[in-house]
């Protein structure tokens, strides 16, 4: 090898996986000037970030359909918009057909939602708009917590301290009475937190789906307040959510982030899959992939989900038997399962009093389908026992209606709009046949809710894709089929996520790091996880010098 020339295959730092939080990941680490090579198992980037076809001339986006809760920083700091990320937020949030003819409707404007409200319940549009005040003060604080990385419980420093000493500063910032209430809400299930607000059942259900979302827990599940208190962390969602949609759907947004990586010098290699991380003397000395080539790097840096990482790539002998056990016994089993369809035109939800020209504005935000709170639970109750619901909780979109891009009507034929639906509870581990099986009969539940609340419905769809959670591993290497890497529950929150011991980005291995979902803050599409790992990584290399 010539004197100063790069050697091809030793660089800096590795990421494995160029899924959101991995690319995120790789281009703070090459903005930072480290040479970053991105390892990606599947023949294009973003993983569940991802927009595919869903026929000629049709494209969906797959298992994340909206992007509301991407870090405003990251969007900053990656200057994404300059590499083509384009984002559209409608005023509508949230619309929920009723059985009985009549929805609720939630806009971003709380006053406005309050106003609609007040025809059902004089109670509930007056407590509205202080609840969505609540939900936006304890999500702001929440947001900090999320920012940080947790704080070393093994041997805690100076840095530790003074970790702690911001957190209880926000907290006082809060307000008695809000600060009260994060501490009383956190372990609280979202039941009871709507519940102590709202009289109407259907609200209740409308407003605690989002603490049941993506999860393996029901709407009595304690500390589902908790998730749906971070879900409105960082974001301009408060009570009603976000709805945000990337124009191109979800790839677009990893594609930008990848053009993020390019721009500062990171190189991106697809089709490549990592057998195992190398080590020595107790650090990471670079991976072996399948085809047998080896690459070094004194960083690794994993975006596949902990139980993946520790269990499928790292020697056990290096691990050890009692890391092992943990490892093996994180919960990460999925309940969350996602439909597709292309559709001729727009379903016609019976609802009553809309005027001409107001369903179509209204569907496009995200479109909850929950009748109330026990008929959450029930469908939980199905799926905790190893069946598929037999009414499942839907939360559909419809993005052709503000990115009419993702339909080319000069190919799609009859398919006008697409429908992307996230399907709760579809349990991986099913207790009765499998879901080669079972797939087309999940499809057929999902599309007869969608049925019973838009009469027709079922004539209009001309193309059907269903990912079950067995999809979704095989797939996107998403282990057990969890979106969220792992439960997001308290046990596995903050300290103690993706393990106590190993919140702080670093795994046991001098310069092996995770930058998935699995660790701290968790799921969803924010970049979070990512751009935090690269701070500690940096932190770790300027120690060193």
């Amino acid at each position: 090898m010539t004197t100063g020339t790069p050697d091809p295959k030793s660089c800096d730092a590795i990421v494995i996986g160029a899924g959101h939080n991995g690319l995120t990941t790789a281009a703070y680490l090459a903005r930072a000037g480290l040479r970053t090579v991105v390892l990606e198992r599947r023949d294009r980037v973003g993983g569940a970030a991802d927009t595919t076809d869903l026929a000629p001339g049709v494209r969906v986006p797959t298992v994340a359909h909206t992007v509301g809760r991407l870090s405003p920083r990251v969007v900053k700091d990656l200057d994404l918009t300059g590499h083509g990320l384009r984002l559209v937020q409608p005023e509508v949030r949230v619309f929920a057909p009723g059985l009985d003819g009549r929805a609720i409707t939630l806009w971003g404007d709380a006053g406005r939602t309050a106003a609609e409200l007040r025809a059902r319940s004089v109670a509930d549009a007056d407590a509205y708009p202080e609840f969505d005040r609540q939900v936006r003060a304890l999500g702001a604080f929440l947001a900090r917590l999320l920012a940080m990385t947790p704080v070393d419980t093994r041997s805690p420093g100076l840095g530790d301290a003074l970790a702690g000493l911001l957190i209880g500063r926000d907290l006082r910032g809060l307000g008695r009475a809000d600060a009260q209430t994060i501490l009383r809400a956190l372990p609280m299930a979202v039941a009871d937190f709507v519940g102590e607000w709202f009289e109407a059942d259907r609200l209740r259900a409308v407003l605690a789906s989002r603490g049941i979302q993506y999860t393996a827990m029901g709407p009595w599940s304690g500390g589902t307040a908790a998730v749906l208190l971070v879900d409105a962390a960082g974001n301009d969602g408060g009570a009603a959510g976000q709805a945000v949609f990337a124009r191109g759907g979800p790839g677009a947004l990893a594609e930008a982030i990848a053009g993020a990586v390019r721009a500062a010098g990171g190189e991106i290699r697809t089709g490549v899959e990592v057998a195992a991380v190398r080590t020595a003397d107790g650090r990471v000395t670079g991976v072996a992939l399948v085809s047998g080539e080896e690459l070094s790097a004194p960083v690794v840096v994993s975006g596949a989900d902990p139980k993946r990482t520790l269990l499928d790539l790292v020697d056990p002998m290096t691990l050890g038997p009692g890391l092992s056990w943990r490892a093996g016994n994180l919960r990460l089993a999925g309940m969350t399962a996602k439909v597709n369809l292309g559709l001729r035109a727009l379903p016609a939800f019976a609802v009553d009093g809309l005027e001409d020209g107001e369903a179509p504005r209204r569907l496009r935000g995200r479109i909850v389908m929950a009748a109330g709170i026990d008929d959450l639970e029930r469908a939980f109750d199905e799926a905790k026992y190893g069946g598929i619901s037999t009414a499942p909780y839907l939360e559909a979109t419809i993005p052709s209606l503000v990115d009419p891009g993702l339909v080319d009507e000069s190919r799609a034929g009859d398919t006008q709009q697409v429908m992307s639906i996230v399907v709760q509870y579809a349990p991986y581990h099913l207790r009765e046949g499998s879901w080669e099986d079972r797939r087309e009969e999940l499809g057929d539940r999902v599309v007869g809710v969608l049925e019973a609340h838009a009469p027709g419905f079922t004539a209009l769809v001309t193309a059907r894709q269903v990912l079950t959670p067995l999809d979704l591993e095989r797939e996107y290497g998403l282990t057990e089929g969890h979106p969220y890497h792992g439960e997001p529950s308290l046990d596995q929150f903050f300290a103690w996520r993706p393990l106590l011991g190993l919140a702080r980005y670093r795994l046991p291995l001098d310069g092996f790091y995770l930058c998935g979902s699995g660790a701290h803050p968790g799921g969803g599409l924010t970049g979070q996880p990512g751009a935090n790992a690269a701070r500690e990584i940096l932190g770790d290399r300027r120690r060193r010098r």
